[in-house]
């Protein structure tokens, strides 16, 4: 028989902590198609158990952990990282470098949640930083945006592991055999943009890497579904993946205030009811809720501190579905190689 799939939860973080994040855990192991599947629950046992008795049937499938304390999420990643031990976050990731679960799953603070999983996983090859993942909807399907958020600034090298690591995950997680990767800029010109893209492009062409390089993709390229993987960094990441996600909620809201507003309109709505309920679940940030820390010597995925339990039952199975992968030795082994073929420097390989 199959060792159990056991994944680690901080069930105290988030916005709403175990109200939110136990019936999360539910959600996904229904959904689940994993045999097997266990959970650690890490937090305050009088909290986490007077939310388990509304959920009887997960009784079955936890074990719960007692922690010391939470983690707010205004705390700054190296009070984090001081003071942290002992807390739900600290102790759902501390299960992963034990070997106790496969991956470890939280809805806290993401500084503190990247700190505390590079101080206890460390990362993997010359990989300085983790990087965050999100899924992004497109024409085409999903396409993997990375950093959004772990690191505000990036030189040409780090963005070249980004793409390393983007490949890594897409092809685990949509299994795509060989990912096409491109970057994020002002233009799709080799001459536009500042200095790190410039030279990030040029190593992407220069060094003989597994990768699918198409070059510079503009920002209405990422909905389009240009590219599998969309490398750029943490600060032009970010405030990417937020605007998106504002303006999906903008027009959710638009289209349910339009539909209802006479009689005509609640009518051709009750027509097309199956289809717009197809697109509103696609409009739905919780439908993609979920982005892993790339680069990390082990599975750690954020989940947003504001997601109902069904965005956090979609974090649950993403980080499932990458235990079952590869994922973490092929970026290990692929930025090991990359950092061999691309030993000298990166201003003198790529100033003329």
């Amino acid at each position: 028989m199959a060792d159990p799939l056991v994944i680690s939860i901080d069930a105290m973080g988030g916005d709403h902590g175990p109200s939110i994040v136990l019936p999360g855990v539910a959600k996904a192991l229904q959904s689940h198609p994993a045999k097997g599947l266990r959970f650690l629950l890490h937090g305050d046992l009088a909290a986490m158990r007077a939310v388990l008795s509304s959920v009887p049937r997960l009784a079955e499938v936890c074990e719960l952990r007692p922690s010391e304390g939470v983690i707010s999420m205004d705390a700054k990643p190296a009070h984090a990282m001081r003071r942290g031990k002992g807390t739900s976050m600290w102790n759902a990731v501390d299960s992963v470098r034990t070997g106790e679960a496969r991956a470890a799953v939280s809805a806290g603070n993401t500084g503190a949640l990247m700190a505390i999983g590079r101080l206890l996983l460390r990362t993997a090859g010359n990989l300085d930083r983790p990087a965050l993942v999100a899924n992004w909807p497109t024409l085409r399907g999903v396409t993997s945006v990375l950093d959004v958020g772990a690191n505000v600034n990036c030189d040409a090298e780090r963005l070249v592991q980004f793409a390393i690591m983007g490949a890594a995950y897409h092809r685990a997680i949509h299994h795509t055999a060989r990912p096409t990767v491109g970057i994020l800029n002002v233009g799709t010109e080799t001459e536009k943009g500042h200095e790190e893209v410039r030279s990030a492009d040029r190593l992407l062409r220069e060094l003989e890497l597994d990768l699918a390089y198409l070059g510079f993709v503009e920002g209405d390229g990422i909905a389009k579904g240009v590219a599998d993987v969309i490398v750029t960094d943490g600060f032009t990441g970010n405030v990417a993946v937020k605007t998106a996600e504002g303006l999906a909620r903008f027009f959710r809201t638009e289209l349910r205030q339009t539909l209802t507003e006479s009689l005509l309109a609640r009518a051709g709505a009750l027509i097309a009811r199956g289809a717009l309920r197809r697109m509103s679940a696609r409009l739905d940030p919780g439908a993609i809720n979920g982005g892993p820390f790339l680069g990390l010597n082990g599975i750690v995925v954020k989940s947003h501190g504001s997601a109902d339990a069904r965005g956090f039952a979609t974090a649950i199975r993403l980080a499932a579905n990458l235990a079952g992968s590869d994922f973490v030795g092929e970026i290990a082994q692929h930025l090991t190689r990359s950092a061999a073929e691309g030993s000298a420097p990166i201003r003198e390989r790529t100033v003329a």
